[in-house]
């Protein structure tokens, strides 16, 4: 059996606070000068794994005591060494490879100086939250009444490696596509392979108003570090799937725009009789889809490090979707904001979308 680890790490001083009773009277500032001196600990076991192939992994996560306010404030060298520590950790516990969970694939170099100083593989699992991505963005289309194929998309962030990546794929499903970004010489490689790739008709836009005004299906995954989209750009009954950390659409959005329905890609069930050991807020027997994709890796038996990097290929892409498939991974609802999707937010769209 190939066994995995996954890093993880509080989304708030909150949970910290949730996590570590004895703390939770502590001012934030002074939360967060103690728990960075914490090393990364073992946070539970992660069992029952199971493949439609037959094949089981089994697992741990490992948390780092950091919020996404220091991940991206304290020197990189301290970040990397804090990882480094985890992975040596998932290595000594007997993983053969650890993904990177949340903050930890978006600091620094995407785990590419982790995996030098460890003697297991790496992976972001960027590739498969790419594929279900954009799968979560045209299920959730559909179920608000919209059809792919007579839809326009937008692509934030398409001049990106990822988000390069996740406009080829989207372009596979829609006929014309906006893709958005500051270098219109990237803009310029993205439209002429999508076009060279698919029918699908593209324009460049630099502006993300401009790009939105007309997008019934938006993906943005940008490397922004504030948020970038607003109420007042998005399209009647849209649907945006904002894969970027930190987001790119405001919690505006959610607020003023009831007619408009904001996923953060999707909701992956993870097959066998999974017990993960801790609750990190979703349904029993889901986990995230860069979680997934460490799971099938394990289950695959893949050797060495998979998505590295803030690079994610279409070969990549393709080959995650494919291994997904055989294991027997598949979407199963969406999150917005940190909460489930659920029946009546999708009916309340389509009713105030007018469809």
């Amino acid at each position: 059996m190939n066994r995995f680890a996954f890093i993880i790490h509080p989304i708030s001083a909150e949970d910290i606070k949730k996590s570590l009773k004895p703390l939770s009277i502590l001012p934030v500032p002074l939360l967060e000068a103690i728990t960075k001196h914490l090393p990364p600990f073992k946070v539970s076991t992660i069992r029952g794994v199971r493949s439609l192939t037959g094949a089981e992994t089994e697992g741990w996560f490992i948390g780092i005591p950091l919020t996404p306010r220091q991940f991206l404030s304290y020197p990189l060298d301290f970040v990397y060494k804090r990882l480094i520590q985890a992975g040596k950790l998932a290595e000594k516990l007997g993983a053969k490879i650890v993904g990177l969970g949340a903050f930890t694939s978006v600091v620094g170099d995407g785990g590419i100086t982790l995996a030098k100083n460890i003697n297991i593989g790496v992976t972001t699992g960027n590739s498969y939250t790419v594929v279900t991505a954009v799968e979560g963005a045209i299920e959730a289309a559909k179920l608000v009444g919209i059809n792919p194929k007579e839809a326009v998309a937008a692509v934030v962030g398409a001049g990106g490696s990822i988000g390069f990546t996740s406009a080829r794929l989207l372009a596979r499903e829609v006929p014309k596509m906006n893709i958005i970004g500051r270098s219109v010489e990237k803009l310029e490689k993205v439209k002429e392979t999508i076009e060279a790739e698919t029918n699908c008709k593209v324009e460049i836009k630099r502006d993300v108003s401009e790009g939105l005004r007309e997008a019934d299906i938006v993906l943005t995954v940008t490397s922004a570090m504030e948020e970038i989209i607003f109420p007042e750009d998005l399209k009647r009954g849209a649907v945006v799937c904002d894969v970027a950390r930190p987001r790119d659409v405001s919690k505006r959005v959610e607020e003023e725009r009831r007619d408009v329905l904001v996923i953060e890609g999707g909701v992956v069930e993870v097959p066998g009789d999974v017990d993960f050991g801790f609750d990190f807020g979703f349904p029993p027997k889901t986990a995230y889809a860069c979680m997934a994709e460490t799971m099938i890796l394990a289950l695959e038996g893949y050797e060495g490090s998979f998505t590295l990097g803030k690079e994610v290929t279409l070969e990549q892409a393709d080959t995650i979707a494919r291994l997904a498939k055989k294991h027997g991974f598949r979407l199963a609802g969406f999150r917005s904001f940190e909460k489930p999707v659920l029946p009546e937010r999708i009916e309340e769209v389509r009713r105030l979308a007018g469809r």
